[in-house]
């Protein structure tokens, strides 16, 4: 069974870093692209970063560039979401999500979801 596990979600304040992280087991990690998605209240889910299954490429919102970087730790089937700078806009539940390749593809190749860690950031 496929089970993404997220954590490093919580409160904070504008201006301050968090660094988010997802566990992955029963798939073998390196053999996929990996990225994160984010779902404010009363809004649609949306794109935040990917990452090729070696590492070597990234993609990133253009609300994000610069503010957040994704990494992977192949050894440790763990992907990260390093968050600086926080804004109050970012208060979401925040997904990572497997893609079907191991190529960074369209949106519409990610076709696994974790349940989410919330993130609140406040003024």
């Amino acid at each position: 069974e496929v089970q993404l596990v997220e954590s490093g979600g919580g409160s904070v304040q504008t201006g301050d870093s968090l660094r988010l992280s997802c566990i992955i087991s029963g798939i073998t990690f390196d053999n996929y692209a990996w990225g994160w998605f984010r779902q404010a209240p009363g809004k649609e889910r949306e794109f935040v970063a990917a990452i090729s299954w070696t590492g070597n490429a990234r993609d990133y919102a253009d609300s994000v560039k610069d503010r957040f970087e994704i990494s992977r730790d192949n050894t440790k089937s763990t992907l990260n979401l390093q968050m600086n700078n926080l804004q109050p806009e970012v208060t979401a539940v925040y997904h990572c999500a497997k893609q079907k390749y191991r190529y960074i593809g369209g949106l519409a190749n990610f076709d696994f979801w974790g349940q989410g860690t919330q993130v609140f950031a406040s003024a």
